[in-house]
């Protein structure tokens, strides 16, 4: 249908032309209602009515409630507007007020009082119009008594009031009653602004409805032809497990729109955060209903502590489709959900995501970013955050495309463990060949553990997560932890190190709760998780002699049970591996010895620490540093770090007398002996 013209010459769709024909049907009721008042009234020139109560008025009142206008005397205009409305559809015309009504289940008279509400909203004649229906100036909305004398329903109606106050208008936000202190007749009726603008054609989403409304994104992954059956079969809750690599929100949506559904996608831990979550929730099935569009609640954990909010979404009426990675608890809502289990995406998967939205670049993005456990909309906008980054340097990079990859980690690891950016690489690393292999097989390892342990299957049943974990063993200063920054360089991701100052707890229980915390907080993280004197937490159960051996043993087999389950990259550094239990030793995938550095690996270590812009005089002589300082190579470090201060403050280049007197400051800091015959020819040096 073209649409209709009025009388100032505007052309208006048949649904706005339908709602406009109602509305003029209204505004003759309101002005036999004015009449009859009009007739009635004692003063109709007073112009102060309104303002207040004369003797005629009280007289008035007092003589019993006049008789109000009769909805036959227009009902004729009404059945003319619905005859052209319907003549509409047939023609096959989207009339708003129509399907308002139909989605709803609004009975007449719940349309009638409706536009009545509206009325103001569209024309500002009303306000004036009902200021004086209501005796009030001040009050410009329809009151209940007003609206109902309108529509011919006596206000002594039971079923009139029960439509106002228990009817779908008002249980479905469609209508609003204010001042709720005032008595019901006197209370105003209000429409909300955004089923006004969905009545006229506007279709935009609930501005307050902005925090929590996620951007739906058109994701090229999965199949989502059986979700879609099950709607179309009038499935109305669905509830999508899905996996770490996985994304039932990609799914929900396609199935969504796979049935010719609107999508609104619903931050569910964004809910669970804002101020009034279960009108937020009610505003959110409104506009669901409005629009004909399913609802996707991401991320259901975050609402478990507000089971009113996820109850008012989940038993709300329109299709939704809850996604979350726990079990489904009965208690979240009466109806019973469908579940469906979302496939977990593959390595191929996952690369073609990386190719398609990167584009021609030249780059082997799937090398680059094989480390990382993505979800499908993750890698969409870990590429988009890439190619942002590349702006900055005119091309896209490997690098790029690391950091747009660590942009996905959460910030809930950084609350619980000490972030590092890596800024060591192999070239920095003076071990010998068998250590610098293990190293290289974590690597190894977290590069192919979704090929292997996902695509292939290799670590199938009892819950055993896709995680890779190390014990890097060895004295203080073999290079445990910088050995751990390296193989998170060489993987593109961050190390995050756990204070166990912060895990430890002298009270029952509350270790493991510190320790889930930090497993629950790495699950989002694609880094490595670094335990430094991890035998303080991971050491070995006892015979139990007494109440404290036993927990303490329960304690261990909570760890060796998540430590199992867990999907990440977790390194445990010790100075004591004998202190570690067996069964940790059992369940780590590479175990690394770190030796105490020979005289070579020393003299390298002096070399590599000093570096290259630190200027050096002639006879600095390291190949002696490394044969008589029997240094680990945490000492060397800190050793090569004062002779730079020394030089510093002393022309400026390291030289031979800069190195022996740090050397003996160390020693000296160690509480080892500095001998004489140990510094040799040099002894003289220090301190001069």
């Amino acid at each position: 249908m073209s649409g209709t013209t009025l009388d100032d010459g505007r052309r208006v769709d048949p649904s706005t032309a339908h709602l406009l024909g109602r509305l003029a049907v209204v505004e003759e009721r309101v002005r036999l209602l004015v009449a009859r008042r009009r007739a009635d009234d004692p003063q109709p020139d007073d112009p102060f009515r309104g303002l207040y109560l004369s003797d005629e008025t009280v007289d008035r009142l007092l003589a019993g409630p006049a008789a109000e206008t009769e909805p036959d005397a227009v009902a004729g205009r009404t059945a003319d507007v619905e005859a052209v409305a319907t003549q509409a559809e047939d023609l096959g015309a989207r009339l708003r007020l129509r399907d308002l009504a139909r989605e709803f289940a609004l009975e007449p008279l719940d349309v009638e009082l409706l536009l009545v509400a509206l009325a103001p909203e569209v024309d500002s004649r009303f306000e004036q119009l009902f200021g004086y229906l209501n005796d009030d100036v001040t009050r410009r909305r329809p009151s209940v008594a007003v609206a109902l004398a309108l529509c011919g329903v006596p206000l002594g109606s039971a079923a009139g009031r029960h439509r106002l106050e228990h009817g779908p208008l008002v249980t479905a936000g469609l209508l609003v009653l204010e001042d709720p202190d005032r008595p019901l007749p006197g209370r105003p009726l209000r429409v909300p602004d955004r089923v006004v603008g969905h009545l006229l054609g506007d279709d935009a989403p609930d501005p307050a409805l902005a925090p929590v409304l996620v951007d739906v994104e058109d994701v090229a992954w999965g199949d989502p032809t059986r979700l879609a059956g099950a709607l179309r079969s009038g499935a109305r809750l669905v509830y999508l497990r899905e996996p770490p690599t996985g994304s039932g929100r990609v799914l929900a949506v396609r199935a969504l729109r796979a049935v010719d559904r609107p999508v609104l996608v619903l931050d569910a831990a964004a809910l669970a955060t804002a101020y009034d979550p279960s009108g937020l929730s009610a505003t959110v099935v409104r506009e669901a209903r409005l629009t004909g569009a399913g609802i996707v609640v991401s991320g259901v954990e975050g609402l478990m502590e507000r089971p009113l909010a996820l109850r008012g979404v989940l038993d709300g009426g329109p299709p939704v489709l809850v996604v979350g990675r726990s079990t489904w608890d009965p208690g979240w809502s009466e109806w019973p959900p469908l579940l469906f289990d979302v496939p977990a995406s593959t390595v191929l998967e996952r690369n073609a995501l990386w190719a398609s939205s990167l584009g021609e670049h030249g780059i082997d993005a799937a090398a680059a970013t094989a480390p990382f456990r993505l979800r499908p909309e993750q890698v969409t906008r870990a590429a988009r955050a890439a190619k942002q980054q590349a702006t900055l340097d005119g091309g896209l990079t490997v690098d790029h495309v690391r950091v747009g990859a660590r942009s996905e980690n959460g910030t809930a690891l950084e609350r619980l463990a000490r972030r590092i950016e890596p800024g060591v690489g192999w070239p920095d690393l003076v071990l010998p060949d068998p250590v610098l292999t293990a190293l290289r097989e974590i690597s190894t390892r977290a590069r192919h553990r979704e090929q292997v342990l996902g695509d292939w299957r290799m670590r199938p049943g009892g819950g055993r997560g896709h995680g890779v974990s190390a014990l890097f063993a060895g004295d203080s200063g073999t290079g445990k932890t910088m050995s751990a920054e390296v193989v998170a360089h060489d993987l593109g991701l961050e190390l995050y190190v756990v204070d166990l100052a912060t895990v430890v707890d002298k009270y029952i229980g509350e270790t493991e709760k510190n320790l889930e915390r930090i497993f629950a907080g790495a699950a989002g993280v694609n880094a490595v998780l670094l335990f430094d004197e991890a035998d303080a937490v991971f050491g070995r159960r006892s015979e139990v002699k007494d109440a404290h051996d036993r927990y303490a043993n329960i304690e261990s087999a909570y760890l060796l049970q998540r430590m199992e389950s867990f999907d990440g990259l977790a390194i445990l550094a010790t100075n004591l591996r004998a202190n570690i239990d067996d069964a940790f030793i059992r369940r780590l995938d590479v175990v690394v010895d770190f030796p105490v550095p020979d005289a070579g690996q020393r003299a390298a270590l002096w070399d590599r620490c000093l570096g290259r812009r630190v200027p050096r005089v002639g006879d600095l002589d390291l190949a002696f540093c490394g044969e008589a300082f029997e240094l680990a190579g945490g000492a060397i470090r800190s050793a090569a770090v004062t002779a730079a201060y020394l030089a510093a403050d002393d022309g400026g280049a390291v030289a031979m007398r800069h190195v022996v007197t740090a050397v003996y400051r160390e020693y000296r800091k160690l509480g080892r002996l500095t001998l004489e015959s140990e510094f040799g020819p040099y002894w003289a040096l220090m301190g001069t």
